[in-house]
């Protein structure tokens, strides 16, 4: 996960959005601060000296919790430890070192010039980590260069990035020393397997160096995760999920993938240096189908709670749907209400009920099953389809989801920014089976919709499944009834 909540599985081109969100949320509190963080003894709200961006002082960085300026810090010092220490082992460079190092270097900044304007796009847009595809060019340079060439084209990329991007300087040096170290370690870890003499082996050979070059990968993609994971889950605010530090499954995929690339380009390298340029191309048009599938599941997610919204959940279900009619099997769909949810947003503001709803989307994921299908409806409602269910675990499960909401405690901020908890909330929800309560996804979701009003009407915190209906004989039924 090259590194940087902003620049691969970057800490310091999102997380440097972090600082942003930090001072914004300072300059909405009222409480008076100076450079020490206390009024003046007058009491008069002291304006804090204007310093100059690059002065140390000024550095959003002191504003960060004392355990993530420890971690960054600590982690920094390792990695620069590691990589001074090994370098220093190396061997040197020789002529066809230069010559394949020039080579990376070339479809490296190709690859970053041609792309620079969709990955600022797709950084942008992006909530959690952003992968994108330098380890096509980092990778084979751990696996084929001596170690002072691998760092060498690593500065290389990150000075590019830098010029590009221009985040905070404390959250470009931790992802710079994060791609250090992940090639430093790669490298050794490939050359402790060796030697590798690709052009001479063949048969169960190749299987062995395709294992190492998989080991390889493991440790190139585990170093990123303990640093990048660690600096995100203590620079959150709050209790951060398993998708805001490590990334979705399409970002992990993704992230496979452009390793793979990666060994790809090392044995074009070696065997046939050449056809490396086909890789800048399948880069570039690589990075732009990512953009592509990010924009599609943009469009499909709700920006607030990270679940689908109504037009993806809508597409999910009918699919769901329609295979549970294929099949014959049973499915059920719940309409969560969250109760008095006004009143958060009354009591605490805004922020505070996108809080709510953020912890509730991401405590429906944890009490669902992975075929469950989760989606906001709007407001404060939430629905969820779970195919292949009878009423009994329909019944099961939709209780299991109001007690799970009534037992979070939300950590979150109140008008003025004061730190609040808020525990005890509840829920209405009504249920509807296919093909009891209905035969189309709309047919439920008005099923669903009066079984919530219901629970409301007597008294919320409660599940209620829809009315049975009565539904029309079939014709043939019907013809057998005249006849009788």
């Amino acid at each position: 996960m090259p590194a940087e909540t902003g620049d691969r599985r970057q800490h310091g081109d999102d997380a440097g959005d972090l600082d942003d969100a930090a001072a914004t949320a300072a300059a909405a509190s009222d409480v008076p601060v100076t450079e020490r963080g206390r009024t003046s003894p007058e009491g008069d709200q002291a304006e804090p000296p204007q310093r100059h961006p690059y002065d140390p002082r000024a550095w959003a960085l002191w504003q960060r919790p004392k355990r993530f300026i420890a971690f960054l810090f600590a982690m920094e010092a390792i990695g620069i430890a590691i990589m001074f220490v090994a370098t220093m082992n190396s061997t040197a460079p020789g002529k066809i070192d230069l010559v394949r190092f020039a080579i990376l270097a070339v479809g490296a900044t190709a690859h970053i010039q041609l792309t620079q304007r969709q990955e600022e796009r797709r950084r942008d847009r992006s909530h959690t980590v952003l992968i994108d595809l330098t380890a096509v060019w980092t990778f084979p340079a751990a696996v084929i260069l001596p170690l002072s060439l691998t760092l060498s084209i690593i500065a290389l990329v990150r000075i590019q990035h830098w010029f590009i991007a221009r985040r905070p300087a404390h959250n470009f040096v931790f992802s710079s020393v994060t791609h250090g170290v992940s090639v430093t370690l790669a490298s050794l870890t490939f050359a402790a397997f060796g030697p590798h003499e690709w052009g001479r082996i063949s048969g169960w050979g190749t299987l062995g160096e395709f294992g190492v070059l998989i080991i390889t990968g493991m440790v190139f993609e585990a170093v990123q995760i303990a640093y990048i994971g660690g600096i995100l889950t203590l620079g959150s605010p709050k209790r951060p999920s398993v998708s805001t530090v490590l990334g979705n499954a399409a970002d992990n995929l993704l992230e496979a993938i452009t390793i793979g690339l990666g060994a790809v380009t090392a044995v074009l390298l070696l065997i046939m240096p050449p056809m490396v340029i086909v890789m800048a191309v399948v880069t570039v048009v690589f990075n732009r189908l990512a953009e592509i599938d990010q924009l599609q599941n943009d469009a499909r997610t709700d920006p607030k709670t990270g679940v689908l919204n109504m037009r993806g959940w809508s597409e999910s279900a009918e699919r769901a749907l329609g295979r549970t009619a294929r099949s014959d099997d049973n499915l059920a769909l719940l309409m969560i209400d969250l109760d008095h949810f006004k009143w958060i947003n009354d009591t605490y503001g805004h922020p505070a009920g996108d809080d709510v709803l953020r912890d509730v989307a991401r405590k429906l994921d944890e009490v669902t099953r992975p075929a469950d299908v989760i989606g906001r409806f709007g407001g404060e409602e939430f629905l969820v389809l779970l195919p292949d269910i009878d009423e009994t675990a329909a019944k099961l499960a939709a209780e299991r989801v109001r007690s799970a909401i009534a037992e979070l405690h939300i950590v979150t901020t109140d008008k003025r920014g004061s730190r609040v908890t808020i525990a005890g909330r509840t829920t209405s929800i009504g249920a509807a089976l296919f093909p009891r309560h209905g035969d189309s996804l709309e047919e439920l979701l008005h099923a669903a919709d009066a079984a919530v009003y219901v629970a409301k009407e007597n008294g919320r915190n409660q599940v209620r499944f829809a009315q049975d209906v009565e539904r029309p004989a079939p014709p043939e039924d019907r013809a057998t009834h005249l006849e009788d």
